[in-house]
């Protein structure tokens, strides 16, 4: 081991450290003091129940936990945007489990709420895995209801989703374990079944005070909306439960009794460890974005016994195409090369670029892929396509085009880990978020951004002194680089990990040791559902 190895391992492991820390206080929702006063009314919190819920020592996997970071603060904050959405097992069942948190401004939906609860959603239509909502919400937040009631993406899409899950055959099971109000009030009655926590749970489109406002009926929330109500008068919900304990053994009880689902047929063996110490990435990794590094040795520690086979090793390599399997589950990997590399022509090819023979070899790879049924991880470190009279004569924007066609209409599961860079056009050409790869997560050191940061301060700098100087101020060099320094921490902000998992770019951060887990569950989760379409790459220039 180098010194550069070792400054590198103690960067990324710090980087891994601020990751657990921030996850740590996220996952105390509305802090202490909102946590006791919730325990006091004799209920557990979102977290606790979905412990109770899930397989005890299962893996699981958390979608979104630092959704809403560093949003709303002129509002009090929105931690996991108010909402915890968990991917495990119950009795062996993969599901998706959506909880409200009430210590959260009482459950209440924020803009970034919404987006999540979709997000849980769409994960359960896509890979047809059962959903469980347990319900505990004011329902929207009023302060900002322009932003979550109205438009196609908002509040109202999550019933039209209930309504279309429900025609698709997939088990929604909700249960009511404290404020279900309003709109909100639709979502457990258009699941499948519903259950109710007595005294602490209650359903209404107007609670009490909006009852006596609007018609002069005097009447109390539990008589109004109560389990008692619900369950003997107007039959709106199937079960009473004495308590949260009761209602997620009742939950458990149902989901045990599911009949198995139909498989896709991803390809899996036994799992082998990789041969490589999977530590070692945190060494290889290196501290700063722009230095180069081998791919290949960071694949070795992602893949079973660090074993692949290497599709055209010796043709477009800022592109590795490879065949191997995580954790037995055959996968085809696209992955950037960070390194400088030679071509048959003997040019020298930069580290994460795409050129045109590296498009067409993916291209190709992608379409192999999808003829064999192999889902596809795309390993992203990239920085865009290359640029110059050359590449432009060789024609690089219809290579780069047949490889966006052929991720775009791909019909295998996609799933894909930010690494490093994450920019402009490469971006999408590696499955990004826009791309409907089924997972996408990315580790500490990932950076997303339409360009580089130091190439857009840049041309940033250039636009606001331009600016500055048609009003008639001066600039000095000072001036300038003041500004400059302005707009790289800007810039900087922007690209980070946390800003893109606040708005839900991506589903999480993670330890890069949790990377094998992810693409597993991933698959698993993708193998419920049967491919239902040909893969077929429209019309193409070649």
């Amino acid at each position: 081991m180098d010194l550069t190895f070792n400054k590198n391992e103690d960067f990324n492991k710090l980087q891994v450290t601020e990751l657990k820390n921030k996850l740590l206080k996220v996952y105390k929702g509305g802090g202490t003091k909102n946590i006791e006063k919730h325990h006091e009314k004799g209920k557990m919190t979102a977290r606790e129940r979905i412990d109770f819920l899930l397989d005890k020592n299962a893996e699981s996997l958390e979608i979104g936990a630092l959704v809403g970071d560093e949003m709303y603060k002129e509002h009090g904050g929105c931690p996991s945007g108010g909402v915890i959405v968990i991917i495990g097992y119950i009795h062996g069942k993969q599901c998706v489990v959506v909880a409200n948190d009430a210590t959260v401004k009482a459950g209440a939906w924020f803009p970034i709420t919404a987006k999540k609860n979709l997000r849980a959603q769409e994960i359960s239509i896509e890979n047809k895995l059962p959903i469980i909502y347990l319900v505990d919400s004011a329902g929207v937040y009023l302060p900002m209801q322009d932003e979550i009631f109205p438009d196609r993406e908002h509040f109202g899409r999550i019933f039209r989703n209930n309504a279309i899950m429900s025609s698709m055959g997939i088990t929604q099971i909700s249960a009511v374990m404290g404020s279900c109000v309003a709109g909100g009030a639709y979502l457990p009655i258009m699941s499948d079944e519903a259950m109710i926590v007595d005294k602490t749970g209650s359903i209404f489109l107007a609670g009490s005070y909006l009852v006596k406002a609007a018609i002069g009926e005097s009447i109390d929330n539990e008589t109004l909306g109560g389990a008692t109500t619900h369950c003997e008068i107007s039959g709106v919900t199937d079960y009473k439960a004495k308590n949260d304990k009761d209602a997620l053994t009742r939950i458990r009880n149902i989901i045990s009794k599911i009949g198995d689902y139909d498989k896709a047929g991803y390809n899996r063996v036994k799992s082998k460890n990789p041969k490589e110490n999977q530590e070692d990435i945190f060494g290889i990794l290196p501290k700063l974005r722009t230095d180069q590094y081998d791919m290949y040795e960071i694949i070795n520690r992602l893949v079973d016994h660090s074993e692949f086979d290497e599709y055209k090793a010796d043709y477009g390599k800022t592109l590795i195409c490879a065949y191997a399997r995580i954790d037995g589950w055959a996968v085809g990997i696209v992955a950037n090369q960070r390194k400088v590399v030679k071509n048959a022509k003997g040019e020298m090819q930069f580290g994460g670029v795409i050129y045109s023979d590296s498009a067409d070899k993916a291209t190709r790879f992608i379409a192999n892929c999808n003829q064999k049924k192999i889902p596809l991880v795309f390993l992203q470190d990239v920085t865009g396509f290359m640029v110059g009279s050359k590449s432009e004569h060789g024609g690089i924007i219809k290579d780069g085009a047949k490889m966006v066609n052929a991720v775009s209409n791909s019909v295998v599961p996609k799933l894909t880990i930010v690494i490093g860079n994450s920019y402009g056009a490469g971006n999408y050409a590696m499955c990004g978020k826009a791309y409907d790869p089924r997972f996408i997560v990315s580790w500490p050191s990932a950076r997303i951004a339409v360009m580089g940061g130091a190439q857009a301060a840049k041309v940033l700098l250039q636009i606001e002194v331009a600016s500055l100087k048609k009003k008639g101020e001066k600039i000095t060099p000072e001036k300038e680089t003041e500004i400059l320094h302005t707009i790289e921490s800007r810039y900087d902000k922007q690209t980070s990990p946390y800003y893109a998992a606040a708005r839900l770019w991506t589903d999480a951060i993670i330890n890069p040791l949790e990377t094998r887990k992810w693409i597993s569950m991933g698959i698993e989760a993708a193998n419920h559902a049967p491919i239902e379409k040909q893969f077929n790459l429209g019309i193409i220039q070649v």
